[in-house]
């Protein structure tokens, strides 16, 4: 079993600047707090604090999770004790050859009794379900898929869009009937275009699933996660591991979804609070 202790998230407090306090107000004089404006809201501070859609104790299947880093830190720094993490690729040789580094992180998944599934491909994943009942009952509280992606297909704009599209709907179909009750699927993509241009939320309705809440995906979050590319490791032109793009430094959104009528379970006690004037309570 994992290690259950409370995660804990510090917030740094902003710095003040140097230019304050440079005129002294008059003694006894009492400086005059400025009226808010109607309407204008609250600056945000610099260092939020990161929303962890997930508790140590939940069901986590992990889809796509690359050179499962992401997994190593939910096991190692979030303890939690139920992981199942799938990959595409066919078996570990496979997995290895394009992420070397990736036996570090099998290491830590495994030690803590959660579990590595191998050629599990988004589109046509089996259901985990319970086999008690007649077609069998959801069993993972929660489906992360972080950044999915079809891989360089076409070069053309449109036949991308067209491509992932289709891979977000088959997930869904194939994801739904592994959620157990009041279980939910998050979907983490980088914001801007092309990835806008999917339009996650009306293929998610479409599929029989409703918009619970979306929020910043802040990959600080999680000590040791590096986004890895569906290509593999990328290299510098002098060869050394790591050179050029990192998806960990992009602005990027978690998006959760829930069945249609069906009531999320509530929210990790360390998750943020959604904020009011958010459409389909997304919080920034």
């Amino acid at each position: 079993m994992g290690k259950r202790r409370k995660v804990q998230h510090t917030a740094h407090p902003a710095q003040k600047s140097a230019n304050a306090g440079s005129q002294k107000p008059q003694k006894g004089a009492q400086p005059k707090p400025q009226k808010q404006k109607q309407g204008q809201k609250k600056p945000q501070t610099q260092h939020d604090e990161p929303t962890i859609p997930f508790a140590p104790e939940d069901k986590i299947l992990l889809i796509g999770d690359g050179d499962l880093s992401f997994a190593a830190s939910l096991v190692e720094h979030h303890y939690c004790a139920d992981v199942t993490a799938t990959v595409l690729e066919k078996n570990f040789d496979e997995l290895v050859e394009k992420y070397p580094h990736v036996p570090d992180n099998i290491a830590k998944i495994e030690a803590e009794g959660s579990k590595v599934l191998y050629n599990i491909d988004a589109t046509k994943m089996a259901p985990f379900v319970d086999k008690k009942g007649k077609d069998g009952t959801g069993v993972m509280d929660r489906i992360i898929f972080n950044f999915p992606h079809v891989g360089g297909k076409s070069t053309d704009v449109n036949r991308q869009v067209r491509y992932n599209q289709e891979l977000l709907v088959e997930f869904f179909k194939r994801a739904i009937p592994s959620l157990a009750p009041g279980g939910s699927i998050i979907v983490t993509l980088f914001e801007g275009e092309p990835y806008t241009l999917w339009n996650i939320r009306d293929l998610a309705r479409h599929s029989g699933l409703q918009v619970e809440r979306s929020f910043k995906f802040q990959a600080s979050a999680y000590p040791g996660y590096h986004h890895a590319r569906t290509l593999g490791v990328v290299k510098s032109k002098s060869g050394e591991v790591g050179g050029g793009w990192k998806g960990e430094e992009r602005a990027a959104r978690s998006y959760v979804f829930v069945r249609k009528d069906d009531e999320a379970r509530p929210a990790p006690k360390n998750s943020k609070k959604r904020s009011r004037d958010d459409e389909s309570s997304d919080d920034d």
